[in-house]
């Protein structure tokens, strides 16, 4: 990466920095408002990214000089919006002078700088962190030195522990922001669709569709794809592409914290949730990765906590496009999210329902002494039902365009059959949803005990038999998968949650059952949030199959989930008096000290990115690691590359089949000048796209089986193959 690439790519981290001082809240009782800030500048800056790809791809101008003056824009915005705000906090900070006032006799003297107008002094609205009024005035607009202050203030008048939880998070993310800036991108699926998906919109220059054998490199939703797509075009390379997810890992980690703060808890909760889910395993392993589950719980997080804050005051228009930008950034980056954004809608719609019952609704003069009711007045329902319509306006201008891309290319706004019947659950009746919803708990809460393991799954498969449903069943299971599959290692794609998931449930089953135990002051707002994290994981059991990578499909019900978790423990650590909770206390530490030692091995020797052993990033290779899943098709690839490079060949056929990867062929192929290969496909599943005739070609590189690339090769040509990769020349080259 070049030193213009690598300043680049700063300027996207700077713009959001800027907008989270730009958009620090104003209004009084703001919960914990530098991470309200940071929820709306990254979703400003999401919102951003995506349009920015939609319209430069709608103009044919995906290029990097394109994507350099959006983003100086951008900047250029954000630094103004941050500084017309420094001057307001700072003029708002300056005492007003008084107006002189003529001084009875024997009356004493007004001090200068005393307020008054009023009685009472010009006092800023902030919160601490359970959300009460903070009395200091200057706390809104302080800048970095006086955060830096708070942050070493908070600090020395934490306890021991809570020393010992923050310090145990900070050092996790660190660590693991050495790895994904270390380790190159190793992802199964990225190598098969995501990342071909980002190399293709470079080589065209635009988002149209493409001839592919690979259907998910333009069915599947693009919006992470969207974000790696800056940093391929700002940095040239893909040096960088890890630090999405882990930036979306933080983002997780603040607005975990904050849901915690929302519904009651203090500062030893919210780290206590930030702890649990900073050591879940399937969140540190992606934290390194391109993967696309953390972006989508990150979204999906953004708006559990703006949903939450219009449970206790009316949302204004900034937070409403708040939302309706959290909701448009997850449908168009995993459209499974939508399972936890659709209820937390409905409590919000419902929350401001109320609120506008309640608000100047009472009854007075005669319709007060005649014992009338309430009703809702006509400006609140409408502001309510017009809230809602705008939050899917915006969320319609954010996924529109992909939605309107795959309709016109097969029909239907989910994509083609193959798509709409491989994921979703295609039997909905009570059994089936059971028996699913069954194997999907056996796989989250997998352990490394086995004998525990095939006793769940033996009494699951009977239980199952017995109502007349076949645990196999393909319209319940993805594929040709079999259950059970083992879960319990840390392996980016299926490593199970038993921990932090044990603590979720019991945090939600006391949210339900006794809210007022561990949040006296928001039992009700606890309970409602409870069943909104039930509601979406029993319809995520009910409209998703079982796959032995489904863990990763449930991390944003694991990030919503994990703050009844820190809500819980808090309550329980709180409560040691007596000798019961004294030994619930001492269970309650000793999981979090396995929790940490989870969160510690799996970053140490998760898979395919790790710390020590064999495969270490410091010990393997830039090329080696990129093979870490298949290590045996390292050098298969390079052989084939250099044979085609050597022939002289520019137009490249593609035979490939659908699990195929196809990104090592873009890094190995690419142009001396480091432009994109000339690759087409010799196969497409798309019926209006067509494939290239193999004729056309100079040169053909195949992944697969020989069988099915002879089938391509024209008649004539030399066809090399080994296991796994091969190629095929035409005479005299």
């Amino acid at each position: 990466m070049s030193a213009a690439g690598s300043l680049l790519a700063a300027v996207p981290a700077a713009a959001v920095l800027l907008l989270t001082v730009a958009t620090r809240p104003r209004e009084v009782g703001a919960v914990t408002p530098l991470r309200l800030a940071v929820v709306r500048a990254v979703l400003l800056s999401g919102a951003f990214a995506v349009l920015v790809v939609e319209v430069l791809g709608a103009s044919h101008a995906l290029t990097r000089q394109a994507f350099t003056v959006a983003w100086l824009l951008f900047l250029a915005a954000a630094a103004t919006a941050a500084g017309l705000r420094w001057r307001r906090a700072a003029r708002r900070r300056q005492p007003p002078a008084a107006a002189p006032q003529p001084v009875p006799v024997g009356a004493a003297p007004v001090p200068v700088g005393a307020v008054v107008s009023g009685g009472s002094p010009d006092v800023s609205p902030q919160t601490v962190e359970r959300g009460e009024p903070d009395p200091a005035p200057a706390r809104a607009g302080r800048g970095p030195a006086g955060l830096l202050a708070a942050a070493v203030d908070t600090w020395r008048t934490a306890r021991p522990g809570e020393r010992l939880l923050a310090g145990t998070v900070g050092g996790l993310v660190l660590v693991e922001l050495l790895v994904a800036l270390l380790a190159e991108p190793n992802n199964f699926d990225s190598q098969t669709y995501h990342l071909p998906k980002v190399e293709h919109w470079v080589a065209q220059g635009d988002l149209d569709f493409w001839p592919t054998a690979i259907h998910r490199q333009v069915t599947i939703p693009p919006g992470a794809e969207y974000l790696l797509l800056h940093l391929r075009l700002l940095t040239g390379g893909d040096h960088l592409h890890n630090l999405v997810q882990w930036a979306a890992g933080v983002v997780c980690l603040l607005v975990a914290a904050r849901i915690t703060a929302q519904l009651g808890g203090g500062r030893r909760a919210q780290l206590l949730t930030a702890f649990v889910l900073a050591t879940t395993p399937m969140v540190v392993l992606q934290a390194t990765s391109t993967q696309t589950d953390l972006i989508c719980a990150a979204w999906v997080a953004c708006a559990a906590t703006l949903a939450l804050d219009g449970l206790r005051r009316r949302t204004g228009w900034g937070t409403l496009l708040g939302l309706g930008a959290a909701t448009g950034l997850t449908a168009v980056t995993k459209t499974s999210g939508l399972i936890a954004v659709g209820p937390l809608l409905v409590l919000w719609g419902l929350a401001q329902l109320r609120l506008a019952r309640t608000d100047r609704s009472a009854p007075t003069g005669p319709a007060a002494a005649a014992g009338g009711r309430r009703s809702w007045p006509v400006g609140g329902l409408a502001r309510t039902v017009g809230g809602s319509v705008l939050i899917l306006v915006v969320a319609a201008v954010v996924v529109g365009p992909f939605l309107a891309r795959v309709t016109a290319e097969f029909g239907h706004p989910l994509g083609p059959p193959r798509l709409r019947e491989s994921i979703p659950m295609e039997r909905h009746d009570p059994a089936s949803i059971v028996v699913n919803a069954l194997r999907i708990g056996h796989t989250a809460f997998d352990t490394p005990l086995a004998p525990l393991r095939r006793a769940g799954a033996d009494v699951i498969i009977s239980g199952a038999e017995a109502i007349g449903v076949d645990p196999q069943d393909r319209a319940i299971t993805f594929g040709r998968e079999l259950f059970p599959e083992p879960a319990w290692y840390p392996d980016e794609d299926r490593v199970a949650f038993p921990l932090a998931g044990a603590l979720a449930v019991i945090g939600a089953v006391i949210a339900l059952a006794r809210p007022r135990r561990i949040a006296p002051e928001r039992a009700g707002s606890l309970r409602a949030y409870a069943v909104v994290v039930l509601t979406a994981v029993l319809l995520h059991t009910a409209m998703i199959k079982w796959q032995p990578w489904g863990n990763r499909l449930l991390l944003y019900a694991v990030v919503l989930a994990v703050p009844l978790a820190g809500l819980w423990l808090d309550a329980l650590l709180r409560n040691r008096a007596g000798g019961r909770r004294s030994v619930a206390t001492v269970l309650a530490v000793t999981v979090l000290a396995a929790s940490a030692l989870a969160g510690v091995l799996a970053l140490s020797y998760g898979f395919p990115r790790r710390l020590v052993g064999s495969g270490s990033v410091f010990t393997t290779s830039d090329w080696d690691t990129r093979f870490l899943r298949r290590p045996q098709w390292a050098d298969e690839f390079r052989w084939a590359a250099t044979a085609v490079q050597d022939s002289g060949a520019r137009r490249i056929g593609l035979v490939q089949q659908n699990d195929n990867w196809e990104y090592p062929w873009w890094l190995l192929l690419r142009q001396p000048d480091g432009g994109s290969p000339d690759l087409v496909a010799l196969q497409s599943v798309l019926p209006e796209r067509p494939p290239a005739d193999p004729s056309s070609v100079d040169a053909i590189v195949c992944t697969g089986t020989r069988a099915a690339c002879a089938k391509l090769v024209p008649a004539g040509w030399r066809l090399e193959f080994r296991d796994y990769v091969g190629y095929a020349l035409p005479p005299g080259r």
